[in-house]
């Protein structure tokens, strides 16, 4: 079967020749990279990654297949893929289909044979680059900025209510809302499995409209795009912090910044991957943290009367975690349910549910 060929055309003018993985199918979309070995299933499903066309590092993908269970949104949402080298033959007890399976099934547009090296280190020395995957290696590029819309098409339309199987002693499971800017799967499952009902509401949801489902807490999910396209809600993001329990992850940690009139800024080539370091500045400790971003918050801007910085990124020095001296706040730029990466930071929602149960002893009592 002879293989169609297929390019990747960059806004730098860089044109990559591939091969088309599955059916042509022509997309346009934000370059990122992500450094991950593993978890390519939970990569193509995460919602953070909706709009952007994703290069895997490592060379080889789809070699452990792919299953019913690790998907992190109900279908994948990112623009296209590019890889290395696609695995035909997996070897897994869990293995349902493969990675070209995949991208048929969900029509994702997917170019492999492509020096995945090469394309990794124009991104890193040019930062923002856009890209369109086509069979016409004479096109242009037309998308030259991220959709401020992004977080809309990701987003639940209706409230979703998920009951755990744990009881809590001598009291009822606290009940968390998830505001969904594009939240992941794992991070209800891992509230689940630490004994909370969650509900997801969607990302415009209104503090009065919040109150009626009487939430003990709230969590502020990831989600795609630029934290600034949602400025428009930081007074319902405000408002939900002053008077519950609050919890941001990734973009949801960059929204609570903004919200308390901080800023947030690009980073020249985002971090993505299960491999990142970072120090936790209360205990000293360093954790392998899974992260998808490309913004973070201005540590510079950030209030030190109200806000003390918890966690930096042992590279860059980027902030990754922030608490409140006050109130009942936290928020971390990287993922502590992990999916796909390492449990380390798990912690993170065992302090903020610690904090619930607090919550709801004083109101028993």
């Amino acid at each position: 079967m002879e293989e169609k060929k297929g390019y990747l055309i960059l806004s730098t003018g860089d044109v990559l020749e591939g091969k088309w993985l599955g059916e042509e199918g022509h997309t346009e979309g934000e370059m990122v990279f992500n450094t991950a070995m593993t978890g390519y299933q939970e990569v193509m499903t995460d919602p953070s990654y909706a709009g952007q066309i994703v290069v895997m590092t490592y060379p080889l993908i789809g070699n452990y297949g792919l299953n019913d269970i690790d998907f992190e949104a109900i279908k994948p949402f990112l623009a296209g893929f590019i890889i290395s080298s696609p695995c035909h033959t997996p070897e897994h007890y869990q293995s349902s289909f493969t990675i070209k399976d995949m991208i048929t099934t969900y029509q994702i547009p997917t170019l492999y044979d492509i020096d995945t090296r090469a394309l990794t280190r124009i991104i890193r020395e040019q930062g923002e680059v856009y890209g369109k995957i086509t069979s016409n290696p004479n096109d242009t590029t037309v998308q030259q900025s991220i959709d401020k819309e992004i977080v809309q098409k990701v987003s639940v339309s209706n409230v979703l209510h998920f009951y755990t199987k744990s009881k809590q002693t001598a009291q009822q499971n606290p009940h968390v809302v998830v505001m969904d800017y594009g939240y992941k799967n794992s991070i209800m499952q891992t509230l689940l499995e630490l004994g909370c009902d969650v509900s997801v509401v969607p990302f415009q949801t209104t503090i009065s409209q919040l109150q009626e489902l009487n939430p003990d807490g709230v969590v502020l999910s990831n989600g795609p795009g630029n934290p600034e396209h949602l400025t428009y809600l930081k007074e319902t993001i405000k408002q939900i912090s002053d008077a519950f329990p609050t919890l941001g992850i990734c973009l949801g940690h960059q929204l609570l910044a903004l919200a308390h009139g901080a800023k947030t800024m690009r980073l020249p080539y985002g971090h993505r991957g299960s491999n990142h370091p970072v120090k936790d500045l209360i205990t000293g400790k360093v954790f392998i943290t899974s992260q998808n971003h490309g913004y973070v918050v201005d540590g510079e801007s950030l209030d030190e009367t109200i806000w003390q910085v918890t966690h930096l990124h042992v590279n860059d020095q980027s902030v990754e975690g922030m608490i409140h001296k006050v109130k009942p706040v936290m928020s971390v730029q990287f993922h502590p349910e992990a999916h796909p990466g390492p449990i380390d930071s798990h912690y993170i929602f065992q302090q903020f549910v610690q904090k619930l149960l607090k919550k709801g002893e004083k109101q028993h009592a």
